[in-house]
């Protein structure tokens, strides 16, 4: 009798239905699992409050209030005002040289078509090479009839222009031989001053007027053929940019003749 009764009980104690508490833990977990991706997808406040809930439900937590994250709003980057107003500044400074370029070329039309004077804008502002044949007769400091005229006209236009006008004065190698000058450097300052002269006369404020004599430390070509010498022998007139960084490079025709 002892023996069929521990049998008995043997029989009543193994439950085959205890694998239903592992299905339901998994069950918890995987609704756990599903509540958070949930969640995370997108963070804010009421979605944190599933979470949390959610949370505390499954695993049998009660805790009190928690802080709640919120992520901050991103920082929007204002434009800069000083930055904006310098470009503008810029805009309207590149502008300004492109038509005086324009005007410079339409006026001096005739000696830019024979190739004796080129008009460029680039860092400085515009520059007007003008070919020292056109200005001068040679080894002479005083302008010659035509190129007063021509010069005249770029006056007017340089007139009521509130940029400063650099003149600069340039010969060849070969050694000047007269008794007016001793050197190639006096040579080029006085023709430069010459310019400045007739600027002064015709309207334009001294004091935004330079003259400069380089002698032939600044050729454009070579020194060894006469085509280089006539180049190299010019009168540089630079509308100076009041932004340098405007650069644009708007090249016509060479000067080319003699001194």
């Amino acid at each position: 009798m002892y023996r069929r009764a521990r049998k008995k009980f043997d029989e009543e104690g193994d439950n085959h239905d205890r694998w239903l508490i592992s299905y339901a833990d998994f069950i918890t977990l995987l609704f756990a699992f599903f509540v958070v991706m949930y969640a995370l997808s997108s963070v804010n406040e009421a979605k944190y409050r599933v979470f949390k809930d959610a949370l505390g439900n499954a695993f049998g937590l009660r805790q009190g209030p928690s802080p709640i994250m919120i992520e901050a709003p991103p920082t929007l980057t204002l434009p800069n005002p000083a930055l904006k107003r310098r470009g503008e500044a810029l805009r309207r400074e590149k502008e300004h040289m492109r038509r005086l370029a324009q005007d410079l070329l339409s006026t001096l039309a005739p000696l830019v078509k024979e190739g004796k004077v080129r008009v460029t804008q680039n860092s400085r502002g515009v520059s007007v090479e003008i070919n020292a044949s056109v200005l001068f007769d040679p080894g002479a400091a005083k302008l010659t009839s035509r190129s007063s005229e021509a010069l005249r006209a770029v006056a007017v236009l340089l007139k009521d222009d509130p940029h400063a006008v650099q003149v600069e004065g340039h010969t060849d190698k070969q050694p000047i031989k007269n008794l007016q000058f001793a050197s190639n450097w006096e040579l080029s300052a006085v023709r430069a001053s010459a310019v400045v002269r007739l600027f002064i006369d015709n309207g334009v404020a001294p004091e935004r007027l330079t003259a400069v004599g380089h002698g032939a430390n600044l050729p454009v070509a070579s020194n060894d053929e006469a085509e280089g010498r006539a180049r190299n022998r010019r009168v540089a007139i630079t509308i100076l940019s009041g932004l340098p960084d405007t650069v644009t490079e708007v090249p016509t025709g060479l000067p080319n003749e003699a001194k």
